[in-house]
């Protein structure tokens, strides 16, 4: 099937005349199966080993008593950053065991390479009696280590799950995740030091300015690898790809350098660098979260109508996915006519449309992975199966 064709409803045909190539029959061979299991295998081993490594690291610093208390403090902006990119991720939600990658590669994988690799910058700097080593390494050295480790995670699954990379929005809610999770390990360790240093005073300035001041500064330095990944997913041409990944990680790491650049400056510059262009920039990337978020709507409405002119569809459906309040209604619909067993044939039937109309975007750009033809045809499938059961019969 070409990217310029839909099928028709029941048919499995395209307006051409030609059959597309899938066949509902199970894959018989377990390689799939034994790929996954390795692939999980391999990721918690890399997690358990950098959970032991973290803890050694803060053992060596902190007491138990002082690591929970920072710890309990340090998940306070976790509950409102992670919430905050899930919100955004509603029309086409990514499957959780990515989300929960994301967030473990930030907190785990991505700090303990950044402590390793800081720490032998910063010695490598001082054996060479470099001027300020330790302001060459925060406004240096942290933000190339720490960026490029964050992005990587990004890049992961760019690269091994592009099924599952749509474009911006998943870059974004990618690098915010891995953001957090990067934070919150990074919180413990400062919030730790903090009051060993300085007691409870010391603690809670801590806090007020990582915590309640700067909770998004991670999330959105790493979001702009995350804009460079996705709009790498939809550039046909591989120089361009290649460039905007690179653009994104230099503007996060130039914009982590400049806030670490204001830490170093004292309190007065500090918040004079945090009024003047931190909290407008912050505004600016929540204008920018905004926008994205309607935008994907009216992508969904757009690449789903000639689904409906098929027959796939109906018009009010289409209308109805490419409203978040309409899809609010329409889930407390199904559970109040159907219960629990419809409410989730109708979250199962939004899910695949949203996947449907990304990947079909993919499609009419020339920009869709191997396979997306035969994946669009099981969307499809879903979709007509989804709505039979929360309706009890397929469009007509």
């Amino acid at each position: 099937m070409t990217s310029g064709d839909v099928t028709t409803q029941g048919t499995g045909a395209s307006p051409g005349g030609q059959a597309p190539q899938w066949s509902p029959a199970h894959n018989p061979t377990r390689r799939p199966m034994l790929r996954t299991a390795l692939a999980i295998g391999v990721a918690a081993s890399l997690f358990l080993l950098c959970l032991l490594i973290l803890l050694g690291i803060l053992g060596e610093r902190l007491t138990t008593q002082t690591i929970v208390t920072s710890a309990l403090m340090a998940i306070i902006p976790v509950l409102i950053i992670v919430p905050t990119f899930l919100w955004l991720d509603r029309y086409e939600a990514e499957p959780a065991r990515y989300i929960v990658f994301a967030f473990l590669w930030g907190a785990l994988v991505a700090v303990v390479g950044a402590f390793f690799l800081n720490t032998f910058g910063l010695k490598m700097l001082v054996e060479a009696r470099w001027t300020d080593p330790l302001e060459t390494g925060a406004v240096y050295l942290a933000p190339i280590t720490e960026e490029t480790l964050k992005g990587l995670g990004i890049l992961l699954i760019y690269l091994f799950r592009r099924r599952e990379f749509d474009g911006i929005i998943d870059g974004i809610v990618y690098a915010g995740l891995i953001g957090a999770g990067f934070a919150f390990s990074e919180n413990i360790l400062y919030l730790g030091q903090a009051y060993n240093e300085y007691g409870g005073e010391g603690l809670t300035s801590t806090f007020l300015v990582r915590g309640l001041m700067g909770p998004f500064g991670h999330p959105l330095f790493t979001s702009l690898t995350g804009i460079g990944i996705g709009i790498a997913v939809s550039a046909r041409r591989p120089a361009v790809r290649v460039l905007s990944i690179l653009a994104g990680w230099i503007c996060a790491m130039l914009l982590h350098g400049l806030w670490n650049l204001s830490a170093l400056a004292g309190m007065d510059g500090f918040f004079a660098a945090y009024v003047s262009y931190q909290v407008p920039l912050f505004l600016a990337f929540i204008g920018f979260l905004l926008w994205l978020r309607r935008r994907e709507g009216r992508l969904i409405g757009r690449y789903l109508s000639p689904y409906a002119d098929a027959g796939w569809l109906t018009h009010a459906e289409v209308t109805m996915l490419s409203h978040l309040r309409l899809r609010r209604a329409a889930r407390a619909w199904a559970r109040q006519n159907g219960g629990r067993p419809a409410k989730r044939s109708m979250d199962a039937f939004q899910d695949s449309a949203s996947d449907l109309a990304l990947l079909r975007s993919r499609l009419v750009h020339g920009t869709a992975e191997e396979g997306a033809s035969e994946r669009e045809m099981v969307l499809l499938e879903a979709i007509t199966s989804h709505r039979r059961d929360f309706v009890g019969s397929p469009v007509t």
